[in-house]
């Protein structure tokens, strides 16, 4: 798999990264490359600490309280990883970089995701960066749904939280129906 390094890709790769932070430069590294991204230089200790410091400047862009909130956000995180548009043929193919090749893994990870996110936001919709619906989970995702109205992370969390409002509207039933004179 070739990774489509401005597409959707890049904002599940956020999402997974945030979800469950690496630990070592070698669990960033092998996780990159198990998205299917093609890494020219080895993951350091210094690309681990940019890529948290990325996450959460990210992490904060999914929190936004509204569309321009959200929107300057990524505009910082775009303005302090993102470069002029590059063309390069490193992994077999020609297309654009939005970065410097010569970068360290940190930096081309955080412009990844700030031009991935960017992107993303603007193509499918300001909205579609979020935490999971269901109350006891607070994953993040990235809604690349068709209609763009994915509430939860995963179908558990969904099918989780409609058996929990069905409980919960049965229970209401019942004490209303004990409620009533005979």
């Amino acid at each position: 798999m070739h990774l489509n390094p401005y597409g959707e890709d890049a904002v599940n790769l956020a999402a997974d990264l945030a979800n469950r932070r690496p630990v070592t430069a070698g669990e960033l590294a092998d996780r990159c490359r198990a998205a299917g991204l093609v890494l020219e230089h080895p993951v350091t200790p210094q690309d681990l600490d940019r890529v948290r410091a990325t996450l959460e400047a990210w992490v904060r862009v999914v929190d936004a309280a509204d569309d321009r909130e959200r929107a300057e956000l990524v505009n910082r995180m775009l303005a302090e990883s993102a470069g002029h548009p590059r063309l390069t043929d490193h992994a077999g193919g020609w297309h654009l970089h939005y970065r410097d090749d010569r970068q360290p893994p940190g930096a081309v990870l955080s412009a990844l995701i700030s031009v991935g996110t960017a992107l993303h936001l603007v193509g499918r919709g300001m909205h579609r960066l979020r935490r999971c619906a269901a109350g006891e989970c607070a994953t993040i995702f990235a809604d690349t749904s068709r209609t763009g109205r994915q509430r939860y992370c995963s179908q558990r969390c969904a099918n989780r939280d409609a058996v929990r409002r069905h409980r919960a509207g049965r229970a209401g039933n019942r004490s209303r129906d004990s409620g009533k004179a005979d």
